[in-house]
Protein backbone atom coordinates (compact mmCIF):
# COMPACT_ATOMS: atom_id res chain seq x y z
CA UNK A 1 0.00 0.00 0.00
CA UNK A 2 1.18 3.42 -0.65
CA UNK A 3 0.75 5.58 2.36
CA UNK A 4 0.18 9.26 2.18
CA UNK A 5 -1.08 11.63 4.90
CA UNK A 6 -4.60 11.98 5.47
CA UNK A 7 -6.59 14.50 4.29
CA UNK A 8 -6.32 18.10 5.50
CA UNK A 9 -3.02 17.19 7.61
CA UNK A 10 0.66 17.53 6.20
CA UNK A 11 3.85 16.66 6.55
CA UNK A 12 7.02 20.10 7.14
CA UNK A 13 10.21 18.99 5.40
CA UNK A 14 13.19 20.24 6.86
CA UNK A 15 13.74 22.74 4.10
CA UNK A 16 10.38 24.30 4.89
CA UNK A 17 11.11 24.40 9.01
CA UNK A 18 13.32 27.00 8.48
CA UNK A 19 10.46 29.89 8.03
CA UNK A 20 8.90 28.23 10.92
CA UNK A 21 11.51 28.14 13.33
CA UNK A 22 12.14 31.99 12.48
CA UNK A 23 8.58 33.18 13.33
CA UNK A 24 8.62 30.53 16.12
CA UNK A 25 11.02 32.52 17.57
CA UNK A 26 9.75 36.10 16.91
CA UNK A 27 6.99 34.80 18.46
CA UNK A 28 9.38 34.03 21.77
CA UNK A 29 11.07 36.87 21.67
CA UNK A 30 7.72 38.85 21.80
CA UNK A 31 6.26 37.09 24.87
CA UNK A 32 9.23 37.59 26.39
CA UNK A 33 9.40 41.67 26.07
CA UNK A 34 5.33 41.82 27.25
CA UNK A 35 5.93 39.19 29.82
CA UNK A 36 4.18 36.33 28.93
CA UNK A 37 4.80 32.91 30.04
CA UNK A 38 4.42 29.79 27.77
CA UNK A 39 2.07 27.38 28.90
CA UNK A 40 1.62 24.08 27.43
CA UNK A 41 -1.84 21.84 26.98
CA UNK A 42 -2.79 18.43 26.21
CA UNK A 43 -4.22 18.11 22.99
CA UNK A 44 -7.31 16.31 24.37
CA UNK A 45 -9.71 17.45 26.69
CA UNK A 46 -13.30 16.35 28.19
CA UNK A 47 -15.51 16.89 25.12
CA UNK A 48 -17.62 18.84 27.91
CA UNK A 49 -15.18 21.32 28.54
CA UNK A 50 -15.75 22.41 24.44
CA UNK A 51 -19.24 22.17 24.76
CA UNK A 52 -19.80 24.15 27.46
CA UNK A 53 -17.19 27.06 26.90
CA UNK A 54 -17.24 27.32 23.00
CA UNK A 55 -20.88 26.51 22.90
CA UNK A 56 -23.38 23.66 20.91
CA UNK A 57 -24.44 25.93 18.64
CA UNK A 58 -21.38 26.92 17.49
CA UNK A 59 -20.21 25.51 14.16
CA UNK A 60 -16.73 24.75 16.03
CA UNK A 61 -18.31 22.06 18.43
CA UNK A 62 -21.96 21.18 15.77
CA UNK A 63 -19.64 20.10 13.07
CA UNK A 64 -15.82 20.48 13.28
CA UNK A 65 -14.67 18.29 16.54
CA UNK A 66 -12.77 15.02 16.75
CA UNK A 67 -14.35 13.49 19.38
CA UNK A 68 -14.60 9.90 21.02
CA UNK A 69 -15.13 7.89 23.63
CA UNK A 70 -12.17 6.58 25.83
CA UNK A 71 -11.95 2.84 27.37
CA UNK A 72 -12.66 4.12 31.06
CA UNK A 73 -15.81 2.81 32.23
CA UNK A 74 -18.14 4.33 32.00
CA UNK A 75 -16.52 5.57 28.83
CA UNK A 76 -15.53 9.56 28.74
CA UNK A 77 -16.29 11.45 25.88
CA UNK A 78 -13.19 13.47 24.90
CA UNK A 79 -12.24 15.24 22.20
CA UNK A 80 -9.01 16.30 20.18
CA UNK A 81 -8.48 20.42 21.12
CA UNK A 82 -10.04 22.70 18.57
CA UNK A 83 -8.84 25.66 19.88
CA UNK A 84 -6.97 26.24 23.39
CA UNK A 85 -8.61 29.52 25.01
CA UNK A 86 -11.02 26.40 26.64
CA UNK A 87 -8.45 24.73 27.76
CA UNK A 88 -6.24 27.39 29.51
CA UNK A 89 -9.23 28.80 31.16
CA UNK A 90 -9.51 25.29 32.78
CA UNK A 91 -5.69 25.18 33.51
CA UNK A 92 -6.37 28.45 35.21
CA UNK A 93 -9.07 26.60 37.61
CA UNK A 94 -7.21 23.68 37.97
CA UNK A 95 -4.36 25.44 39.43
CA UNK A 96 -5.87 28.01 41.60
CA UNK A 97 -4.24 31.04 39.56
CA UNK A 98 -6.00 33.39 40.60
CA UNK A 99 -5.28 33.08 44.24
CA UNK A 100 -1.21 32.94 43.15
CA UNK A 101 -1.29 35.97 40.98
CA UNK A 102 -3.55 38.99 40.57
CA UNK A 103 -3.00 39.07 36.77
CA UNK A 104 -1.76 35.88 34.63
CA UNK A 105 -0.26 36.50 31.21
CA UNK A 106 0.01 33.26 29.65
CA UNK A 107 0.91 32.09 25.31
CA UNK A 108 1.06 28.82 23.48
CA UNK A 109 2.53 27.02 20.58
CA UNK A 110 0.42 24.15 19.33
CA UNK A 111 -1.35 21.95 17.15
CA UNK A 112 -5.50 22.24 17.14
CA UNK A 113 -7.85 19.81 15.24
CA UNK A 114 -10.89 20.71 13.38
CA UNK A 115 -12.92 18.88 10.61
CA UNK A 116 -13.51 21.13 8.02
CA UNK A 117 -12.70 21.41 4.21
CA UNK A 118 -9.40 21.83 4.01
CA UNK A 119 -7.92 25.35 2.09
CA UNK A 120 -4.90 27.75 1.28
CA UNK A 121 -3.62 28.07 4.85
CA UNK A 122 -6.45 25.79 6.67
CA UNK A 123 -5.66 22.26 7.72
CA UNK A 124 -7.89 19.84 9.81
CA UNK A 125 -4.48 19.49 12.07
CA UNK A 126 -2.97 23.68 12.35
CA UNK A 127 -0.72 25.17 14.24
CA UNK A 128 -1.98 27.76 16.66
CA UNK A 129 -0.31 30.83 18.59
CA UNK A 130 -2.57 32.36 21.33
CA UNK A 131 -2.38 34.63 23.94
CA UNK A 132 -4.41 34.94 27.78
CA UNK A 133 -4.36 37.73 29.78
CA UNK A 134 -6.89 37.30 32.95
CA UNK A 135 -7.51 39.44 35.84
CA UNK A 136 -8.41 42.65 34.14
CA UNK A 137 -11.60 43.78 33.59
CA UNK A 138 -10.51 47.38 32.18
CA UNK A 139 -9.94 48.60 28.56
CA UNK A 140 -5.98 48.94 29.22
CA UNK A 141 -6.42 45.15 28.67
CA UNK A 142 -7.88 45.16 25.10
CA UNK A 143 -4.84 47.98 24.59
CA UNK A 144 -2.25 45.60 26.01
CA UNK A 145 -3.74 42.47 23.77
CA UNK A 146 -4.75 44.47 20.72
CA UNK A 147 -1.19 46.42 20.92
CA UNK A 148 0.49 42.97 21.26
CA UNK A 149 -1.37 41.58 17.98
CA UNK A 150 -0.29 44.58 16.00
CA UNK A 151 3.30 44.39 17.22
CA UNK A 152 3.75 40.73 15.78
CA UNK A 153 2.37 41.64 12.78
CA UNK A 154 4.77 44.59 12.01
CA UNK A 155 7.67 41.97 13.89
CA UNK A 156 6.93 39.40 10.92
CA UNK A 157 7.32 42.53 8.30
CA UNK A 158 3.67 42.35 7.46
CA UNK A 159 1.74 46.24 6.20
CA UNK A 160 -0.92 45.29 4.88
CA UNK A 161 -3.53 44.35 7.20
CA UNK A 162 -6.61 46.14 9.05
CA UNK A 163 -7.87 46.00 12.55
CA UNK A 164 -11.20 45.06 12.72
CA UNK A 165 -12.90 45.53 16.57
CA UNK A 166 -16.88 45.66 17.73
CA UNK A 167 -18.50 45.48 21.19
CA UNK A 168 -20.81 42.34 21.83
CA UNK A 169 -21.39 44.00 25.12
CA UNK A 170 -23.06 41.90 28.37
CA UNK A 171 -24.88 38.77 28.52
CA UNK A 172 -28.06 40.57 28.59
CA UNK A 173 -27.22 42.99 25.91
CA UNK A 174 -26.43 40.39 23.97
CA UNK A 175 -29.93 38.64 24.36
CA UNK A 176 -31.83 41.70 23.57
CA UNK A 177 -29.71 42.47 20.59
CA UNK A 178 -30.28 38.49 19.46
CA UNK A 179 -34.08 38.59 19.61
CA UNK A 180 -33.89 41.76 17.48
CA UNK A 181 -31.49 40.02 14.60
CA UNK A 182 -33.81 36.56 15.03
CA UNK A 183 -37.02 38.58 13.84
CA UNK A 184 -35.18 40.72 11.21
CA UNK A 185 -33.74 37.17 9.88
CA UNK A 186 -36.91 35.61 10.06
CA UNK A 187 -38.67 38.15 7.63
CA UNK A 188 -35.65 37.54 5.34
CA UNK A 189 -34.96 33.98 5.22
CA UNK A 190 -36.40 33.30 1.96
CA UNK A 191 -32.86 35.24 1.02
CA UNK A 192 -30.86 33.77 2.97
CA UNK A 193 -28.19 30.88 2.32
CA UNK A 194 -28.84 26.81 3.63
CA UNK A 195 -26.10 27.77 6.37
CA UNK A 196 -27.44 30.83 7.48
CA UNK A 197 -31.33 29.75 7.54
CA UNK A 198 -29.27 26.79 9.95
CA UNK A 199 -27.97 28.85 11.91
CA UNK A 200 -30.30 31.57 11.89
CA UNK A 201 -32.16 29.77 15.33
CA UNK A 202 -28.84 28.08 16.84
CA UNK A 203 -26.40 31.20 16.34
CA UNK A 204 -27.96 33.93 14.64
CA UNK A 205 -24.91 36.13 15.13
CA UNK A 206 -22.87 34.14 12.51
CA UNK A 207 -24.98 34.99 10.02
CA UNK A 208 -23.67 38.53 10.31
CA UNK A 209 -20.17 36.98 9.73
CA UNK A 210 -21.28 35.12 6.09
CA UNK A 211 -19.33 35.76 3.01
CA UNK A 212 -22.20 34.49 0.93
CA UNK A 213 -23.07 37.11 -1.43
CA UNK A 214 -27.05 36.37 -0.29
CA UNK A 215 -26.32 37.00 2.76
CA UNK A 216 -24.40 40.10 3.32
CA UNK A 217 -27.50 41.72 0.68
CA UNK A 218 -30.16 40.33 2.72
CA UNK A 219 -28.34 41.49 5.74
CA UNK A 220 -27.11 45.28 4.97
CA UNK A 221 -29.31 46.90 6.89
CA UNK A 222 -29.76 43.87 9.94
CA UNK A 223 -29.50 45.62 13.49
CA UNK A 224 -26.39 47.25 14.91
CA UNK A 225 -25.53 45.32 18.76
CA UNK A 226 -23.85 48.74 19.40
CA UNK A 227 -27.34 50.06 19.77
CA UNK A 228 -28.23 47.61 22.37
CA UNK A 229 -24.79 48.57 24.79
CA UNK A 230 -25.73 49.91 27.60
CA UNK A 231 -24.14 53.07 29.25
CA UNK A 232 -20.63 50.29 30.69
CA UNK A 233 -20.64 48.24 27.74
CA UNK A 234 -20.30 51.56 25.76
CA UNK A 235 -18.10 53.76 27.65
CA UNK A 236 -15.59 50.69 27.84
CA UNK A 237 -15.92 50.54 24.38
CA UNK A 238 -15.14 53.79 23.58
CA UNK A 239 -12.02 54.10 26.07
CA UNK A 240 -10.60 50.80 23.99
CA UNK A 241 -10.76 53.03 20.63
CA UNK A 242 -8.64 55.90 22.68
CA UNK A 243 -6.20 53.68 24.08
CA UNK A 244 -6.04 52.49 20.93
CA UNK A 245 -5.19 55.66 19.23
CA UNK A 246 -3.18 57.00 21.93
CA UNK A 247 -1.14 53.87 20.93
CA UNK A 248 -1.47 54.54 17.51
CA UNK A 249 -2.68 51.99 16.48
CA UNK A 250 -5.13 52.10 13.30
CA UNK A 251 -8.52 50.54 13.49
CA UNK A 252 -12.27 50.50 12.49
CA UNK A 253 -15.27 49.88 14.33
CA UNK A 254 -17.06 47.23 12.37
CA UNK A 255 -20.86 46.42 13.93
CA UNK A 256 -20.56 43.03 11.94
CA UNK A 257 -18.28 41.44 13.28
CA UNK A 258 -18.93 38.86 15.66
CA UNK A 259 -16.52 36.20 16.22
CA UNK A 260 -17.78 32.43 15.91
CA UNK A 261 -17.40 31.39 20.45
CA UNK A 262 -20.15 31.75 22.55
CA UNK A 263 -17.59 32.87 25.38
CA UNK A 264 -16.85 36.20 24.05
CA UNK A 265 -18.31 39.35 25.82
CA UNK A 266 -17.75 42.67 24.91
CA UNK A 267 -14.81 43.52 22.69
CA UNK A 268 -14.04 41.66 19.74
CA UNK A 269 -11.65 42.11 17.38
CA UNK A 270 -10.24 40.82 13.91
CA UNK A 271 -6.44 41.50 12.01
CA UNK A 272 -7.50 41.12 8.40
CA UNK A 273 -4.87 40.42 5.71
CA UNK A 274 -4.92 42.01 2.26
CA UNK A 275 -2.85 39.12 0.74
CA UNK A 276 -4.96 36.52 1.39
CA UNK A 277 -8.40 36.33 -0.18
CA UNK A 278 -11.22 35.38 1.18
CA UNK A 279 -9.69 33.28 3.84
CA UNK A 280 -8.21 36.64 5.55
CA UNK A 281 -8.21 36.62 8.83
CA UNK A 282 -4.96 36.66 10.37
CA UNK A 283 -5.58 36.93 14.45
CA UNK A 284 -8.94 37.22 15.80
CA UNK A 285 -10.30 37.05 19.06
CA UNK A 286 -11.67 39.25 22.16
CA UNK A 287 -13.03 39.69 25.68
CA UNK A 288 -14.67 36.40 27.20
CA UNK A 289 -15.23 37.64 31.07
CA UNK A 290 -17.54 34.69 31.97
CA UNK A 291 -15.89 31.81 30.68
CA UNK A 292 -13.83 30.87 33.44
CA UNK A 293 -16.95 30.88 36.17
CA UNK A 294 -18.98 29.26 33.07
CA UNK A 295 -16.69 25.95 33.57
CA UNK A 296 -16.61 26.15 37.51
CA UNK A 297 -13.81 28.95 38.74
CA UNK A 298 -14.56 31.54 40.08
CA UNK A 299 -15.79 34.85 38.13
CA UNK A 300 -12.60 36.32 36.50
CA UNK A 301 -12.11 39.39 33.67
CA UNK A 302 -9.94 37.95 30.35
CA UNK A 303 -8.88 38.73 27.23
CA UNK A 304 -6.93 36.91 24.54
CA UNK A 305 -7.03 35.78 20.44
CA UNK A 306 -5.63 32.92 18.70
CA UNK A 307 -3.79 33.35 15.23
CA UNK A 308 -3.59 30.23 12.85
CA UNK A 309 0.33 29.89 12.16
CA UNK A 310 -0.05 28.11 9.03
CA UNK A 311 -2.06 31.16 7.47
CA UNK A 312 0.18 33.96 8.77
CA UNK A 313 2.89 31.75 6.94
CA UNK A 314 1.54 32.38 3.54
CA UNK A 315 0.92 36.28 4.69
CA UNK A 316 4.82 36.07 5.40
CA UNK A 317 5.50 34.27 1.97
CA UNK A 318 3.59 36.99 -0.29
CA UNK A 319 4.67 39.86 1.45
CA UNK A 320 8.65 38.45 1.06
CA UNK A 321 9.35 39.04 4.24
CA UNK A 322 10.59 35.86 5.76
CA UNK A 323 14.37 35.43 7.20
CA UNK A 324 16.93 35.59 3.99
CA UNK A 325 18.91 32.33 3.57
CA UNK A 326 21.92 31.84 4.93
CA UNK A 327 24.29 29.21 5.28
CA UNK A 328 23.45 26.81 7.78
CA UNK A 329 26.92 24.80 7.61
CA UNK A 330 30.13 26.36 8.92
CA UNK A 331 32.43 23.97 7.58
CA UNK A 332 32.21 20.93 4.99
CA UNK A 333 34.88 18.46 5.76
CA UNK A 334 35.95 16.86 2.12
CA UNK A 335 38.07 13.43 3.61
CA UNK A 336 40.04 11.53 0.39
CA UNK A 337 41.10 8.92 1.99
CA UNK A 338 40.25 6.18 4.81
CA UNK A 339 42.79 8.61 7.24
CA UNK A 340 41.78 11.81 6.23
CA UNK A 341 38.00 10.37 7.18
CA UNK A 342 39.22 8.84 10.53
CA UNK A 343 40.27 12.47 11.38
CA UNK A 344 36.94 14.30 9.62
CA UNK A 345 34.79 11.87 12.35
CA UNK A 346 37.03 13.25 15.60
CA UNK A 347 37.58 16.76 13.84
CA UNK A 348 33.78 17.24 13.23
CA UNK A 349 33.24 16.22 16.83
CA UNK A 350 35.52 18.73 18.09
CA UNK A 351 34.47 21.56 16.28
CA UNK A 352 30.24 20.90 17.18
CA UNK A 353 30.99 21.02 20.75
CA UNK A 354 32.75 24.03 20.29
CA UNK A 355 29.43 25.50 18.45
CA UNK A 356 30.43 25.36 15.06
CA UNK A 357 27.80 23.69 12.10
CA UNK A 358 29.95 21.06 10.53
CA UNK A 359 29.14 17.74 7.68
CA UNK A 360 31.26 15.35 5.86
CA UNK A 361 30.61 13.08 3.58
CA UNK A 362 29.10 9.41 5.01
CA UNK A 363 29.64 7.68 0.87
CA UNK A 364 33.14 7.93 0.12
CA UNK A 365 32.32 9.91 -2.44
CA UNK A 366 35.35 11.72 -5.30
CA UNK A 367 36.40 14.96 -3.95
CA UNK A 368 34.35 16.54 -6.98
CA UNK A 369 31.24 15.40 -5.82
CA UNK A 370 32.01 16.19 -1.99
CA UNK A 371 32.71 19.92 -3.26
CA UNK A 372 29.28 20.05 -5.23
CA UNK A 373 27.60 18.81 -2.15
CA UNK A 374 29.43 21.77 0.28
CA UNK A 375 28.11 24.26 -1.72
CA UNK A 376 24.39 22.57 -2.06
CA UNK A 377 24.66 22.63 1.76
CA UNK A 378 25.87 26.50 1.57
CA UNK A 379 28.83 25.37 3.50
CA UNK A 380 30.96 29.20 4.61
CA UNK A 381 33.85 26.53 4.30
CA UNK A 382 35.32 23.52 3.08
CA UNK A 383 38.35 21.74 4.80
CA UNK A 384 39.96 19.20 2.15
CA UNK A 385 42.01 16.61 4.05
CA UNK A 386 44.16 14.00 2.25
CA UNK A 387 47.30 12.07 2.51
CA UNK A 388 49.55 15.07 2.36
CA UNK A 389 47.87 17.14 4.65
CA UNK A 390 47.50 14.25 7.17
CA UNK A 391 51.41 13.68 6.93
CA UNK A 392 51.51 17.60 7.43
CA UNK A 393 49.16 18.10 9.64
CA UNK A 394 47.55 21.06 8.26
CA UNK A 395 44.16 21.50 6.39
CA UNK A 396 43.50 22.73 2.85
CA UNK A 397 40.67 25.17 3.70
CA UNK A 398 37.97 27.06 1.04
CA UNK A 399 36.75 29.86 1.64
CA UNK A 400 33.52 29.37 -0.55
CA UNK A 401 32.27 32.35 -1.25
CA UNK A 402 35.61 34.15 -1.98
CA UNK A 403 36.61 30.76 -3.98
CA UNK A 404 40.04 31.44 -2.02
CA UNK A 405 42.19 28.60 -0.45
CA UNK A 406 44.92 27.85 2.31
CA UNK A 407 46.80 26.17 4.67
CA UNK A 408 45.90 26.29 8.28
CA UNK A 409 47.26 24.16 11.02
CA UNK A 410 45.17 21.60 12.38
CA UNK A 411 45.82 23.39 15.85
CA UNK A 412 44.58 26.59 14.22
CA UNK A 413 41.41 25.61 12.88
CA UNK A 414 38.59 25.32 15.86
CA UNK A 415 39.10 28.93 16.22
CA UNK A 416 39.24 29.77 12.47
CA UNK A 417 35.83 27.85 12.17
CA UNK A 418 34.22 29.29 15.17
CA UNK A 419 35.29 33.16 14.14
CA UNK A 420 37.78 33.07 17.76
CA UNK A 421 40.89 33.73 15.06
CA UNK A 422 41.15 34.88 11.60
CA UNK A 423 43.47 33.82 9.07
CA UNK A 424 45.58 35.65 6.54
CA UNK A 425 45.64 34.74 2.65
Amino acid sequence: MNYQTLKGFRDLLPEETELWLWMEGIIRDLMRRYGFGELRLPCVEATELFTRGIGEGTDVVGKEMYSFLDRSDPPLSISLRPEMTAGAARAYVQYSIAQQQSVTRWYYVGPAFRYEQPQAGRYRQHSQFGVELIGSPRPEAEAEVLGLANDLLRDLGLSNYRLKINSLGMPQERTEFRSALVEFLRERSAQLSEDSRRRMEQNPLRVLDSKEEEDIEATVDAPSILEFLGEESRGHFQMVQQLLTAAKIPFEVDSRLVRGLDYYTRTVFEFVGGDLGAQNTLIGGGRYDNLIEEIGGKPAPAIGFGCGLDRLILSVQAANSGPQSAATVDAYIVALDDDARRWAVETAATLRRAGASVEFDLLGRSMKAQMREANRKGAVRAIIIGSNEMAAKVAQVKEMEANEQSEVPFDQLTDLITGKGKKEI
